[in-house]
């Protein structure tokens, strides 16, 4: 078991032999010729970027994929020296840090082109040229893409190292937009190759595509969730990949109430029976929302304990009742496994009323994550 740092009894246990085996099992489903770009955006899921992108990089990722400038300098500071795609881009500001700590970054239209154009440094830029195939989010249409390879081309300050595009839907049952952007994306890779440019990088599948469409892997993948062992959408469960992360804490304080008596803000739960009740330092500040009141469970020796009352911003009641032996200190797992028992962060969303990937992420900075 993992021991907590001193102080607040509140952490993530973070698996290494979780995260390797993930990466191998996702390398097994490939063909040998096709690239991993791990993405740790997003503070590795909420895992510890700085923690998990060593890793990775060390069990044979080929590229890590970050949001962000700073997530980018962030993982050379923690001595990853692998290449790394910055998915949202740069600004003018940005180019002396992408030439410094050796970042690529996304090319998302005609603007950024002439901005980025704009550094006074003569070395050129590598670029990811970022398609929106049907997102609606970032990326430059298809019939704007020749326009934009004409600006890179007189620029000359760039180096195209890759071209790529994200699925709106990967995960769902139905595979017809899917398809058609799959399609958009052929085309895009197609007028590349017509201006004489082929890059090596050619990625569109996320963790859903990698796991269900193999037409769509090119010559690299872009898994994020699934490395975590958590699967992209509850019908793409897989055994082959373990969660790597336990969110644990301890309890704070053992308080045995009677019948009609009121738990937490808002009156929102009352006793109906004598109760024994555990408070736990986590809360809402923490990333367990606010949301669980009264939904979510917990697990204490194993067995689970329901959550009573409105979850706090620090602390969350628990009735551990039918908690045989219960006691202060002991470990209570909000999600992860515990003497065989397991409550899965897809199962705390669906109380939450969200996706795993909002789950993981909401993780707050005071949560300590600890290596096993």
């Amino acid at each position: 078991m993992t021991t907590p740092l001193a102080g607040r009894p509140t952490f993530a246990a973070i698996d290494a032999a979780a995260l390797r085996a993930n990466l191998a099992a996702l390398r097994a489903v490939l063909p040998a010729h096709v690239a991993v770009l791990a993405v740790v955006k997003a503070n590795a899921y909420g895992h510890g970027a700085a923690l998990v992108a060593p890793i990775f990089e060390a069990a044979g990722a080929d590229y890590l994929g970050v949001a962000t400038i700073e997530e980018g300098v962030e993982l050379r500071a923690a001595a990853v020296r692998k290449p790394i795609l910055v998915l949202t881009g740069a600004r003018a500001g940005d180019v002396a840090a992408c030439h410094e700590h050796q970042l690529s970054v996304a090319v998302l239209h005609r603007d950024m082109v002439r901005e980025l154009a704009g550094s006074r440094n003569p070395t050129p830029l590598r670029v990811h040229i970022k398609i929106d195939t049907g997102m609606g989010r970032i990326g430059v249409l298809p019939a704007e893409l020749p326009a934009l390879l004409d600006d890179v081309r007189r620029a000359g300050r760039f180096h195209i190292d890759g071209i790529y595009s994200h699925f709106a839907n990967a995960d769902s049952v139905d595979h017809e937009y899917s398809d058609y952007q799959l399609r958009v994306f052929r085309q895009a890779v197609e007028t590349l190759a017509g201006a004489g440019e082929r890059p090596q990088c050619v990625h569109i599948a996320n963790s859903a595509a990698v796991l269900s469409r193999p037409d769509t892997h090119f010559t690299m993948v872009r898994p994020g969730i699934i490395l975590y062992g958590v699967p992209p959408a509850p019908r793409l469960a897989d055994d082959s990949f373990r969660p790597a992360m336990r969110l644990v804490t301890h309890i704070l304080e053992l308080k045995a109430v009677p019948s009609e008596f009121s738990i937490s803000y808002g009156q929102t739960f009352v006793t109906r029976r004598p109760s024994l009740v555990a408070t736990l330092p986590i809360g809402y500040a923490d990333g367990y929302s606010r949301k669980l009141s009264n939904r979510a469970s917990v697990l204490i020796r194993g067995q689970r304990a329901p959550v009573i009352g409105a979850v706090c911003m620090d602390l969350t009641m628990v009735d551990v009742t039918k908690v045989g032996g219960a006691q202060l200190g002991d470990e209570v797992v909000l999600w992860g496994r515990q003497n065989g028992a397991e409550i899965s962060v897809t199962e705390v969303a669906a109380w939450q009323e969200t996706i795993a990937y909002e789950v993981l992420t909401g993780v707050g900075q005071r949560v300590p994550r600890i290596l096993q």
